[in-house]
């Protein structure tokens, strides 16, 4: 499967980011999104981006560039600054929330950072950032560093290419951990019926007597079945039980 990225460079134009020392951010973000895409595309992904020239746009209208593309993944490119400067430093990657494909990349992300000399700060929930609440992908907003730490800022000018590749390599590496095929599972049926009641019966019934007993509406049948197991033993060790309990079973495989 080809998958598609839009890569966002945050700021632009009227809006540098955060600037320390005459160094904007905007031009950070430009010039690392850009060396990703092209790893990424080097690699099969089809990659887009919010813009590739230093112009403005807001949060709102970058949602919508990656809505109205339909890509698989959203990700934004900022770096981060403090109040004081030499404060802080570290990489964070902001998502809105802790579930799914988007906080495993997150956590791969900073992982991948964290071993190029980047104090991992880690993986931090925001769901009131627009980038992260309108789009309709998963999505993810990577801080490199903090623009105002001389420490990150040595990271991100002598180390920039494994930067890049660091980053490219664990979106990567995430996607391809999902396209893994799924293991596959056994599974006791005790009962397929074409009417919800007669299942019902069955289900209540196991699970009155402890059986990790489940519905599963497939095909036109409502069909109860007990456990999920990797090793076909333990499946056949809970048909046995089943069985000596009265129930008649087939394993099944999903």
């Amino acid at each position: 499967m080809a998958y598609s990225i839009m890569l966002d460079a945050g700021h632009g134009g009227q809006d540098p980011g955060a600037v320390y020392k005459g160094r904007q951010e905007k031009d950070d973000n430009l010039k690392l999104a850009l060396a990703v895409g092209k790893i990424l595309e080097d690699n099969g992904i089809n990659v887009s981006y919010t813009r590739t020239t230093d112009v403005y746009q807001t949060p709102f209208e970058k949602a919508q560039l990656a809505n109205q593309a339909g890509v698989d993944y959203f990700i934004s490119f900022h770096r981060n600054s403090s109040s004081k400067d030499n404060q802080y430093n570290g990489v964070e990657v902001l998502v809105y929330d802790k579930s799914g494909i988007k906080y495993q990349m997150a956590e791969n992300i900073v992982g991948a950072l964290g071993e190029l000399g980047f104090r991992e700060i880690g993986v931090k929930e925001r769901p009131g950032l627009v980038v992260l609440r309108r789009t309709k992908m998963p999505a993810l907003l990577i801080e490199t560093g903090f623009i105002n730490s001389d420490e990150d800022n040595k990271l991100f000018d002598e180390k920039f290419d494994q930067i890049a590749r660091s980053i490219a390599e664990a979106i990567l590496g995430t996607l391809d951990q999902e396209t893994v095929e799924e293991p596959l599972y056994y599974r006791v049926q005790t009962g397929s019926f074409r009417k919800r009641e007669n299942a019902d019966r069955m289900l209540y019934q196991l699970l009155e007597k402890g059986y990790p007993a489940f519905l599963l509406h497939e095909n036109g049948l409502y069909k109860v079945q007990t456990g999920a197991y990797q090793q076909i033993g333990n499946a056949v060790n809970m048909e046995q039980r089943l069985r000596d309990d009265g129930y008649s079973t087939v394993i099944v495989t999903r």
